[in-house]
């Protein structure tokens, strides 16, 4: 029976472009065959004489492994219809919310499914069921109201997921000083890895409520200054040329720095014993920033060093009167 449905189905399926029809085959080709044999069972059954005064009893085994058997039929045909989605249509989109969002709606369907057979069964065997269903409804409620703060996060990750202000490997920094990779986003909460290496686990309400800093948003380069100074004695026109030069080997050195980007020194004021100055760099990664500036400042140092640059100590002018 198994070999003469795929026989007779398998040259038509074979004709489309989708997997969908040879996924629901390949789903519905066993519980076909075992349904046709628990039919013939069935109807056995009732014709031997000796199982006669069993009667109630065999047709409400019946009724029960009838229920089971639909339930796992219409489970497979769920599994099949979501592997189709995830083989054929989940790849085409250009966002993973899809792909996320397919182990919940396969629970939730799995759920309806199973409720929807007990209550099925359960009216098969005499029960009323719309008081049962109206029942069911007031717990709902309750076991809502009682889930509220865990329904609360889970609104919450499904708005992370769907709106995407963040993803997996994304570097981040809420208003509340916590930064680092985002390394998961569930469905209660969002992991991030600190530079310490350590897990920090952030409640998704708390995250969607908070201003986020994405430093792999739009793309990854990074931006960011280093603050120096020079005394007032200094040609500020050297200054400048000697910090760009060491900036630019730093940025070389290290392989870091975006193509075609050079460093920037603007002068900012005049300082109580420099002139200050911003040197502008720019990163490929946010991490980067940190090796940079580490760098920098001792190149510049040992250059100013050599070029005889002063970079002068704090210093106050003290005029003493003295009075006749």
């Amino acid at each position: 029976m198994n070999f003469i449905i795929k026989r007779s189905i398998l040259h038509v399926t074979a004709k489309t472009k989708t997997v969908l029809d040879d996924l629901i085959l390949g789903a519905v080709t066993k519980p076909i065959f075992l349904g046709i044999f628990l039919v013939g069972i069935h109807i056995s059954t009732g014709m031997l004489s000796a199982l006669a005064t069993y009667a109630n009893e065999i047709v409400f085994a019946f009724t029960v492994i009838y229920a089971a058997f639909v339930g796992w039929f219409a489970v497979r045909i769920i599994n099949a219809i979501i592997s189709w989605y995830a083989i054929e249509m989940a790849e085409k989109t250009k966002t993973k919310a899809d792909e996320q969002f397919l182990p919940i709606f396969k629970k939730v369907a799995y759920g309806v499914v199973g409720i929807l057979i007990i209550l099925w069964l359960l009216g098969q065997l005499g029960v009323e069921i719309t008081t049962l269903i109206a029942a069911m409804g007031i717990g709902g409620l309750a076991v809502a109201l009682a889930m509220q703060d865990t329904l609360s996060e889970f609104f919450a990750g499904a708005h992370i997921i769907l709106d995407r202000p963040i993803k997996i490997g994304d570097y981040i920094e809420l208003d509340s000083g916590d930064k680092g990779t985002v390394v998961d986003i569930g469905w209660r909460s969002t992991k991030i890895v600190n530079y310490k290496k350590n897990l920090v686990v952030i409640p998704n309400s708390k995250l969607a409520n908070s201003k986020i800093v994405n430093y792999y948003a739009p793309g990854h380069e990074v931006g960011f200054t280093v603050d120096g100074g020079v005394g007032y004695g200094e040609d500020l026109a050297k200054v400048e040329k000697v910090a760009l030069e060491e900036a630019e080997k730093v940025l070389k050195k290290l392989g870091v720095g975006p193509k075609d980007f050079k460093p920037v020194m603007r002068f900012q004021e005049f300082g109580d014993s420099n002139i200050d100055f911003k040197i502008i760099f720019r990163v490929k990664k946010y991490g980067d920033q940190f090796l940079v500036k580490h760098e920098f400042i001792k190149a510049l140092k040992k250059r100013f060093d050599k070029e005889k640059i002063e970079i002068a100590w704090p210093v106050r002018k003290v005029y003493l009167h003295k009075a006749k």
